[in-house]
């Protein structure tokens, strides 16, 4: 295995989770009890990373708690001054260093509204957690690799934890107790395929797909890739491809498919076919036997997740991936060019 900060970040993922739920699990739960019955819809502030985590939990809430989940446009709360009525809203923000002022903006409109607002943030003392009622602190400890890795899927984690505790599921929230174990094996089952993506050193482009509750996995693995690499990366959902993107596939085409055993299996074979006929080269991150012996490069997770809680392990080998890549390419996976750990939006 490489040796960086960023894979020891990444390595650090299943402490980082265990430490989360331990320390937060009872404040998330007291909460609930704060908020059950006080909002209609949840409205969640993010960008980048955290935007990704959002994407989560559009299907989290939806499926599990049958709560619609919508996601803030900043600019409204800042360059326009615009604010839309919250009325019934429930309003989270999302940010690791909880300081970019377009997130703390809607926070801030919420409260002058009066919804009760929530801030998953890193940071206990930073501006978010200032103007929101409730935190949940990620416990990452400090990140110093630019990319976000074990913010990500703290975030998920958070996310998850709430939606299981607003249904007081304990079968949930004892499944999610078993992520940490869940993601150090699958950190593991990567040793023998990192040496393999010396392959993709020239590569200039790149397609990742997801569906479902790994539609935000297909978004977070082209973020980190795009970032470490340089590569103009799209994501998209296995959907939304057939609907005019797949006529760019030719011989060659790398395409990295998230597609893990779930109720999106079906769907995403069927669109591997396809992709196979045109000639792509197919990367997988899956469980599915099937499925694993599509790649060209195959990256195994383990089996029987569930899968409202696939994406904390699935983006593991994503984050690999681009990890690794920039290595292969001579570039600094700890410090990309371009970008910085705190970034300030309006």
């Amino acid at each position: 295995m490489p040796k960086s900060v960023l894979f020891s970040e990444i390595s650090e993922q299943p402490k980082t989770i265990e430490k989360f739920l331990s320390s937060e699990s009872k404040h998330v739960e007291r909460i609930c009890k704060e908020i059950s019955g006080k909002f209609d819809y949840i409205l969640i502030a993010a960008r980048g990373t955290s935007d990704n985590a959002a994407r989560y939990a559009q299907y989290v809430f939806g499926i599990q708690n049958r709560i619609q989940i919508a996601l803030a446009t900043p600019s409204l709360f800042t360059i326009y001054n615009t604010p839309p009525n919250l009325k019934g809203a429930f309003v989270i923000g999302i940010s690791q260093s909880g300081e970019s002022p377009d997130i703390v903006s809607v926070i801030q409109e919420a409260h002058r509204q009066n919804c009760p607002t929530l801030a998953i943030t890193n940071f206990e003392n930073s501006p978010l957690a200032k103007f929101s009622d409730f935190t949940f602190l990620l416990n990452a400890e400090p990140e110093k690799a630019i990319a976000a890795t074990k913010t990500y899927t703290s975030s998920l984690c958070s996310l998850a934890l709430l939606s299981a505790s607003l249904r007081k599921n304990k079968d949930c929230i004892r499944q999610l107790d078993e992520m940490p174990r869940i993601m150090q094996r699958t950190i593991e089952l990567q040793s023998q395929v990192l040496s393999e993506i010396q392959r993709y050193r020239y590569v200039e482009q790149c397609t990742v797909i997801g569906r479902g509750y790994n539609y935000s996995t297909a978004f977070e693995i082209a973020l980190k890739i795009k970032e470490l690499n340089q590569i103009i990366t799209e994501p998209y959902s296995s959907a939304d491809f057939r609907h005019g993107p797949i006529a760019m596939i030719h011989k060659g085409t790398p395409i990295f498919v998230v597609a893990p055993k779930d109720q999106m299996s079906s769907d995403i074979f069927d669109l591997i076919l396809q992709l196979e006929e045109k000639g792509g080269e197919i990367i997988v991150i899956s469980n599915e036997k099937a499925i694993l012996e599509k790649g060209k490069l195959s990256f195994p997770i383990p089996s029987n997740i569930p899968d409202w809680l696939i994406p904390m392990a699935a983006v593991i080998p994503g984050q690999l991936f681009a990890m690794q890549l920039a290595i292969e390419k001579g570039l600094d996976p700890d410090n990309p060019q371009g970008i910085t750990k705190v970034t300030y939006t309006y």
